[in-house]
């Protein structure tokens, strides 16, 4: 009998190539997203806790860039990476743009990199990780550097 594919099986290293491009769902954050992730965190700041904050040039209740970073992560995770990632090695961020409750995020992922390691069949996968929100406009870039599994063949 054959084995079975695993449903929801992220990307073996050996499945990726160099300028290959992924996009991901969307992701509208809510209220209770910021709430939970500022409660947890611990990043209680006025901007974010206040409502009707007075001290900021941001219209809407904006939201940790922390928060938007690890929704598209959890994104990325589910998906492309689910039981093959093996490690976030680096991560360069740079955040263009503010967002707020009700903003709807995806990202676009570009692999530039990929190097197998001499050991243990696994290879380190560089890519440009470029969010997006409901109105087109990047919001936030980010370059990762993650080791991924190979198959086991």
């Amino acid at each position: 009998m054959n084995t079975p594919t695993k449903l929801g099986q992220g990307y073996f290293w050996q499945d990726i190539t160099v300028g290959q491009r992924f996009e991901t769902f969307a992701r509208t954050i809510t209220e209770t997203d910021l709430v939970n992730f500022i409660s947890c965190t611990g990043m209680l700041e006025a901007i974010f806790i206040e409502a009707d904050y007075q001290g900021g040039a941001i219209q809407g209740r904006p939201v940790p860039g922390a928060l938007t970073y690890t929704l598209i992560e959890g994104l990325i995770l589910q998906t492309m990476i689910q039981g093959t990632g093996l490690a976030m090695l680096e991560l360069t961020q740079k955040i263009h743009g503010p967002v707020v409750v009700g903003d709807t995020v995806h990202a676009r992922i570009e692999v530039t990199g990929l190097r197998p390691t001499s050991k243990h069949n696994r290879a380190v996968v560089d890519s440009l990780i470029e969010v997006i929100n409901q109105r087109g406009e990047c919001v936030m870039t980010y370059t990762a550097k993650r080791l991924l599994a190979g198959r086991n063949d």
